[in-house]
């Protein structure tokens, strides 16, 4: 039997990390990530795995992401019995985020079966549970960083701190030559990059000399605004005092896991400077409030907070964990910020702040990662009048703004510099996790410093490929794709049906009476008849 790796997530899009990998001995997954963005690729989450959770023997977790970790839950609940290795500070994390994971769809899908039965639509179950979530930490298993772990039969794994997010790694993966003959095959999976000199952690670390190399390639074409602690400040400040002019609301979508943290910690360093008004800071995660907890214990492990440790203890922070502490935030009349997940406004409470501020000319909305095709906070990024949240029609009149000096990933020059310090690449490099023009950027930057085309491999949803001898390119499936390479990464028809549907509202409203309304309905139902 060769070896082979599915790639059975993040290829050609940003999330649902996931990367089957068989031997002669062994079949194990390094990630298993949930999907986000559009409709079309969320729903994978609710379909069968590529593969049987049962003949999986073990998972290298590269960090705690739910697009990297989500599904882990499922995978558990469909009869994976084997171990989950991963860092310290991912196991302390998911600990939190997997239950929160599971209880958000419990709460999700109550409300859409709520819509469908007075649609006549039948009831959906959650993908996994709060129970779920909790129940499948029995499989995790800690590491120590760069330190070999024998993982499988005839797998052993070493994990290099990424410099992404607390307890991040990229893993380096060895298989034997005992059933091959000759060497041993070194793969190296990449994980999340951190971007150099990041708030919290080191440079992302990682050995040379790899057979293949699954890299990340989320930022490639995209330089970001390169900045000092300081200058890093000075840009969060400048936002911070013009939305809050004439005592203006500001809403920051968050991510749970470091760049709330980092966040809070400049926030209140501004304050104390004098640099910001004094104003209250509503942080309306009940798993970012966890999370914070969790890196105020390790506080001692992480650059740049040793000395600020407790970050909730702060005056200025306020908590809200309970669901009314979220709803009594709606009596704010300005003045304040409230920072609440998700980061790319996909799920939780910052949606219901979208609605109760989106069309407020007062309001602000600052972005402050990336946003993936497909997600409500890439739609208002790139410009939208309007947006459909929860079945609502939301005018956009708030001021929508975005920095980057907070990613956790590293931009285009820094993934080329990690890539080029990986060498000797052998055989061949997958560009994964990014979208096609990220990755189109990145190879063209790499074959400028002298790579060859052929061995840079840009690998589409479902891929499988052989990685013994030669260039290990795509071979054909032996079951169907589960959704057509066209539909990755990309906006689907649920994202047109929802921009059309405002535009035909806002059309129908500019028109002069209702005759001029009912001249183009009439068109609208002609051009569907004729389409049937």
């Amino acid at each position: 039997m060769a070896i082979s790796i599915r790639f059975c997530g993040a290829a050609r899009t940003v999330t649902g990390s996931s990367y089957l990998v068989e031997t002669p001995r062994c079949r194990f997954l390094v990630d298993c990530g949930l999907f986000q963005g559009s409709k079309t690729l969320k729903e994978l989450n609710y379909r069968a795995f590529p593969f049987d959770p049962k003949a999986i023997d073990m998972v290298l977790q590269t960090h705690a992401h739910i697009d990297h970790a989500g599904l882990l839950p499922k995978l558990v609940k469909q009869g994976f019995e084997g171990p989950v290795f991963m860092t310290r500070g991912t196991r302390d994390l998911l600990s939190f985020m997997l239950p929160d994971s599971g209880h958000i769809q419990e709460i999700e899908v109550e409300q859409l079966n709520q819509r469908n039965a007075r649609r006549g639509k039948a009831p959906v179950v959650p993908i996994y549970t709060e129970a779920d979530a909790r129940a499948c930490q029995q499989r995790f298993k800690t590491v120590e960083y760069e330190t070999w772990t024998d993982a499988g039969s005839g797998v052993r794994a070493r994990f290099w701190n990424a410099g992404h997010i607390l307890g991040s790694a990229s893993i380096e993966v060895e298989i034997s030559a005992d059933d091959r003959g000759g060497k041993p095959l070194r793969i190296l999976f990449s994980g999340d990059i951190g971007p150099e000199h990041k708030l919290f952690h080191p440079d992302p670390e990682a050995p040379a000399s790899f057979d293949y190399v699954i890299a990340e390639s989320t930022y490639g074409g995209r330089e970001r605004t390169r900045a000092t602690p300081d200058e890093r400040r000075l840009i969060l400040a400048r936002e911070v005092k013009e939305a809050l002019r004439a005592d203006g609301m500001l809403l920051i979508p968050i991510f749970a896991v470091e760049r709330t943290q980092e966040l809070i910690a400049d926030l209140i360093r501004l304050e104390e400077m004098g640099a910001i008004p004094h104003v209250p800071i509503f942080l309306d995660s009940p798993l970012a409030i966890e999370v914070t907890k969790v890196f105020e214990r390790h506080a001692g492990e992480l650059e740049d907070l040793s000395g600020r440790a407790r970050l909730l203890a702060n005056p200025m922070i306020h908590a809200s964990v309970t669901s009314d502490d979220s709803r009594r935030l709606d009596r704010v009349q300005g003045g304040a910020i409230i920072m609440a997940a998700s980061g790319m406004c996909e799920a939780g409470r910052i949606r219901h702040h979208l609605k109760r501020w989106l069309w407020h000319r007062g309001a602000t909305v600052l972005f402050a990662g990336y946003q993936a095709e497909g997600t409500l906070g890439r739609v208002l990024t790139d410009g939208a009048s309007a947006v459909k949240i929860q079945g609502q029609d939301i005018k956009v009149e708030a001021a929508i703004r975005s920095i980057d000096v907070y990613s956790g990933h590293a931009d285009h020059s820094e993934l080329v510099a990690w890539i080029m310090e990986r060498q000797p690449i052998r055989r061949a490099l997958y560009l994964t996790h990014g979208e096609e023009q990220a990755i189109e950027a990145l190879t063209e930057a790499l074959v400028a410093k002298g790579f060859e085309r052929e061995s840079i491999i840009a690998p589409v949803l479902d891929d499988d490929v052989e990685l013994d001898g030669g260039l290990a390119r795509p071979r054909e499936l032996k079951a169907a794709r589960r959704i057509a390479p066209e539909a990755v990464g990309h906006p689907d028809w649920h994202n047109e049906l929802a921009e059309i549907s405002l535009e035909l509202r806002a059309a129908l409203e500019a028109c002069a009476d209702d005759r001029s309304r009912g001249v183009v309905l009439r068109r609208i139902r002609r051009a569907l008849e004729g389409e049937q």
